[in-house]
This record gives structure tokens, C-alpha cells and sequence, in this order.
């Protein structure tokens, strides 16, 4: 499949190398065009787009702990650390002790950590709302089709 569009974003003139070069710059620049309005706000509170990964993760999760949100995120606890600590820096985010296992902490956003996501994510859905209604059903329902598609190789192992 060769997608023919051109890419109005980038500020150089690329050349394709590939067929699906093309949708490869559409998906970059299509997510910096969903998440930049988001990306402004958060950098009104010193917080970057990793910042809002964790945020809107722990927003939706049952008594998350540390563990799991690296999981979740694909990153090493380690690579969490600076941010997280960013975050609690902030009182964006709490955490608790699980009673069972003492040892887990159990994550929870703090009423501004609350505010904060749920502000730069509300930017986030207008842009795709925009996007999307730009789009007749059937094309709503492919798109759907090709990111699920994409997500799911999140759990292909590497061959």
C-alpha cells in the first residue's frame, strides 16, 4: 500500500525512501498536531509530554504502583524515576502504602494533579473530536482498525 499525500508540516522538503514513508510522517506529525496545544499548557506548569503519559495513566488505573505504570508505559523503573519524582515534587501525584504489600506504593493524582490531566487531555480530545469530524464514519471506523492494529504490536515479541 502507497499513501500519496503530501506532508504540509514539515519545515524541510523530504523525500520518500520507502512506500509507507508517507504514513510513517503522517503518524508523527498527525500525533505532535494532537498533542501541541496540550504540550503548551503543560509547559505553563513546568511538565512535559511524559509527564502527561503518567498523569493520564495513573488518572484511569485502579491503585496503580510503580511497577505497573512502567509496565505500562514500556519503560524501566528507572527511566520513571526523574519524572515521577518530578511529579510528586509538583503534589500532582500521591502515593499510599498497600496494605497488603507493604512494600508497593499505590499511586493516586492529588486534586491539582487531577486538574492538570484532566485539562491537557480535554486539548488533546478537541483536536482528535476536530479531526475525526472531518471524517465520515467508515473512515472513523479504519482509523480505528489501523491504530488498534498498531497498539497490538505492543505485544508482538521481536522476531
Amino acid at each position: 500500500m502507497v499513501i500519496n499525500k503530501k506532508i504540509n508540516s514539515a519545515s524541510v522538503q523530504m523525500r520518500s525512501l520507502h512506500p509507507l514513508d508517507t504514513a510513517l510522517e503522517l503518524l508523527h506529525f498527525g500525533f505532535r498536531g494532537l498533542t501541541v496545544k496540550a504540550d503548551q499548557f503543560l509547559a505553563t506548569h513546568a511538565l512535559s509530554r511524559v509527564h502527561h503519559r503518567v498523569l493520564y495513566i495513573i488518572a484511569r488505573a485502579d491503585e496503580i504502583n510503580v511497577g505497573d505504570l512502567a509496565l505500562t508505559l514500556g519503560v524501566s523503573k528507572q527511566a520513571l524515576h526523574r519524572p515521577l519524582k518530578h511529579l510528586f515534587e509538583q503534589q500532582l501525584v500521591q502515593y499510599t502504602r498497600a496494605p497488603e504489600r507493604h512494600r508497593f506504593k499505590l499511586l493516586a493524582l492529588t486534586e491539582q494533579g487531577g486538574a492538570v490531566e484532566a485539562a491537557a487531555t480535554e486539548l488533546e480530545r478537541q483536536v482528535l473530536r476536530q479531526a475525526l469530524d472531518c471524517v465520515k464514519p467508515k473512515g472513523q471506523d479504519a482509523w480505528t482498525t489501523v491504530m488498534t492494529a498498531l497498539a497490538d504490536n505492543l505485544n508482538e515479541p521481536l522476531k
